[in-house]
């Protein structure tokens, strides 16, 4: 079995009070992929109750830890359980289970890479607010990874063991996604390849724990102490900006 195919990937669920979405998001992906693991990051709501009859691995957080050490405890967790690659959604309700198959089959066609699930769909969806901030971090965390990407906001992804290793990064928060693409890229020379995916921004979505101003403000500054880390600014700069990103579009039913 290769690292594509389901039975070798785990899902891997940060949520903090997700009690409106998380039984439909765990139910629609055990459909799909037959491994969760579901990182409850402090909830006060019925978050871990509705998913209690549901088969999934379940780490709890005291207190919430953030998004990043929900995803760093998930990628420890999912090799020491032996799987050889790690699918991240959201707890809201903005990711699609059905959209698992494309990301894989980009991961088949494109082996040694993080596949993103990019929303690049209907993005007049997106509050213009988001939209700026995050083509702010494209432009930024492109030059960092000196590989132009496309959505690198997007929390929808497809990790290889080899992105799996770089757990312990010293990154929190949103941060750690960053982190994640930029120490992939440069340090595990790991390519990068987006999928598209819907913007779905509709109401029936909790408010958002990412802030524009804050969250990509300390995305920026992580990026560029990154980018003086590697050197060669000029050259990174050109790298990441003067090709288009690597888009792959399977077909729905892949």
């Amino acid at each position: 079995m290769s690292a594509t195919d389901p039975a070798r990937v785990v899902v891997v669920i940060p949520a903090l009070n997700e009690e409106r979405a998380i039984r439909g998001i765990v139910e629609s992906v055990l459909a799909i992929c037959p491994h969760v693991i579901v990182i409850d990051d402090g909830s006060t709501d019925r978050t871990v109750e509705c998913i209690a009859d549901l088969p999934h691995t379940l780490i709890r957080h005291a207190t919430p830890l953030g998004k990043g050490q929900g995803l760093r405890d998930g990628f420890r967790k999912a090799r020491e359980l032996g799987f050889d690659a790690v699918i991240a959604m959201d707890g809201d309700g903005q990711h699609q289970a059905s959209d698992i198959p494309r990301l894989l089959a980009a991961a088949r066609a494109h082996p040694e890479h993080i596949v993103i699930g990019a929303r690049i769909r209907n993005r007049d969806n997106q509050p213009k607010a988001r939209r700026r901030a995050n083509a702010v971090a494209d432009w930024g965390i492109s030059w960092g990874c000196a590989l132009p990407i496309a959505d690198t906001q997007s929390g929808q992804r497809y990790y290889p063991l080899a992105a799996l290793e770089l757990a312990d990064l010293p990154a929190d928060d949103f941060v750690f996604e960053a982190a994640l693409l930029i120490a992939a890229t440069r340090e595990k020379k790991l390519g990068v390849v987006s999928v598209p995916i819907e913007s779905r921004y509709q109401g029936e979505f909790r408010l958002s724990h990412f802030r524009p101003v804050r969250d990509v403000t300390r995305i920026t500054w992580y990026t560029i102490r990154r980018i003086l880390h590697y050197g060669r600014v000029i050259d990174s700069y050109r790298r990441g900006h003067d090709r288009l990103p690597l888009i792959y579009d399977p077909p729905a039913d892949a």
